[in-house]
C-alpha cells in the first residue's frame, strides 16, 4: 500500500522547526516527490526516507519555496550511486527557472528528464516507472504565477480467489495472468475468464495535493472522494482573508470547506505562513467545518 510522508509544512521560507511543504509517496519500493523547496534532502534524511527511491518529481510552480531544493536533492541522489534517469514534471511556465537551477549541478551521474505539463488546462498521464496502474492528473490553479495541482490515482487489482482457482483445476502458473485481467486457455481446452476467479473490484486510492491557490470552484471536483487531500492553509485568522486573496492563497477554513464539499476522507493542512507559529489553536473551529482535518506537522505519515 502507498506510504505517505509530509516532509514539511511551511511556506515562504524554512524555519528551524519547520521545513518547506513537500510530499513524499512511496509504493512498492519506488517513490514520487511533489515540490522541492530549500532543504528537502535534509527533511528526507530527518524523516528516515530514502531519496534513492525517488523516480518522479512533480513541481507545482516556479516560486522559490517550491523549487530551490532541486540542486541539493539532485546532487544528493547522485551521491547515492544512481545511474538511471530521473523524471521531473513541471508546468511549462516553470521550465526556464528549473533548467537554470539544474545547470548548477554540473555533471550528474544520471540523466534528468524534463517533462512539461500544460498550466492552463487539465491533463493526465501514467506514471509507468512507479506502477502501470498509477495515473497522475493535474489542474490549473489561481496563484500569482501559473501553478498546477496534482492528483495521484492508484488503481488496484481486484480480489483474486485462489480457492476458486483450485476448484476449477487451474494451474498456479495461470493465476497471475487471470489476476491481471487476461483470460487463459487451459491444456484441456477449457477457456477461463478473469471473472471466474475474481471476487470483486476494489476502489482506487486517490491522493490530491493543492497549493498555492485561491479556493476556486474547480478544485472541489478535482479532489472529490480523495483518500488524502493535502491542501494549503496559510493562516487560520479570518481577518487575513482579503490579503490572502490578493496574494493567491487560501486560509485553513477555505481548505476545510473544500474538503467538506468534496467528501474527502482525510485533509492534511500545510504551507503555513512563517508567522503562523501555532496553527493548532484553530483546531476546534476547523473541525466544526470538516471533522477529519489534520493540523499537520512535519514528518506526518500515513499508510493508505
Amino acid at each position: 500500500m502507498p506510504e505517505i510522508c509530509l516532509l514539511g509544512t511551511g511556506g515562504m521560507l524554512p524555519l528551524k522547526n519547520r521545513f518547506l511543504t513537500s510530499l513524499y509517496a512511496e509504493y512498492n519500493g519506488k517513490a514520487v516527490l511533489i515540490d522541492c523547496g530549500e532543504g528537502t534532502q535534509v527533511a528526507l534524511a530527518q524523516h528516515g526516507l530514502k531519496m534513492s527511491r525517488i523516480e518522479n518529481i512533480f513541481i507545482t510552480h516556479s516560486h522559490a519555496d517550491h523549487i530551490t531544493g532541486l540542486p541539493g536533492l539532485l546532487l544528493s541522489i547522485g551521491n547515492c550511486s544512481r545511474t538511471m534517469p530521473l523524471d521531473i514534471y513541471l508546468p511549462e511556465s516553470a521550465e526556464e527557472m528549473v533548467r537554470n537551477l539544474i545547470s548548477v549541478c554540473g555533471g550528474l551521474p544520471y540523466e534528468v528528464k524534463i517533462h512539461l505539463l500544460p498550466d492552463r488546462n487539465t491533463t493526465a498521464f501514467t506514471a509507468e516507472k512507479i506502477d502501470p496502474l498509477l495515473t497522475v492528473s493535474t489542474i490549473p490553479l489561481a496563484h500569482s504565477v501559473n501553478c498546477i495541482g496534482y492528483k495521484l490515482t492508484l488503481l488496484r487489482k481486484p480480489v483474486f480467489e485462489p480457492e476458486k482457482a483450485r476448484q476449477l483445476g487451474i494451474p498456479v502458473r495461470y493465476w497471475k495472468t487471470l489476476h491481471g485481467g487476461v483470460g487463459v486457455t487451459l491444456d484441456d481446452g477449457r477457456k477461463i475468464s478473469p471473472s471466474d476467479v475474481i471476487k470483486e473490484q476494489r476502489k482506487p486510492i486517490n491522493i490530491s495535493y493543492i497549493t498555492d491557490t485561491l479556493p476556486v470552484d474547480e478544485i472541489t471536483d478535482f479532489v472529490r472522494n480523495s483518500d488524502l487531500f493535502v491542501c494549503e492553509g496559510m493562516y487560520g485568522d479570518i481577518s487575513k482573508k482579503q490579503s490572502m486573496n490578493e496574494k493567491g492563497h487560501m486560509l485553513m477554513q477555505d481548505a476545510c470547506e473544500i474538503a467538506s464539499k468534496a467528501d474527502v476522507r482525510n485533509l492534511w493542512l500545510t504551507h503555513y505562513s512563517p508567522a503562523e507559529s501555532n496553527p493548532e489553536v484553530y483546531e476546534d473551529e476547523l473541525k466544526s467545518i470538516f471533522e477529519s482535518v489534520n493540523i499537520s506537522r512535519d514528518g506526518d505519515k500515513l499508510s493508505l
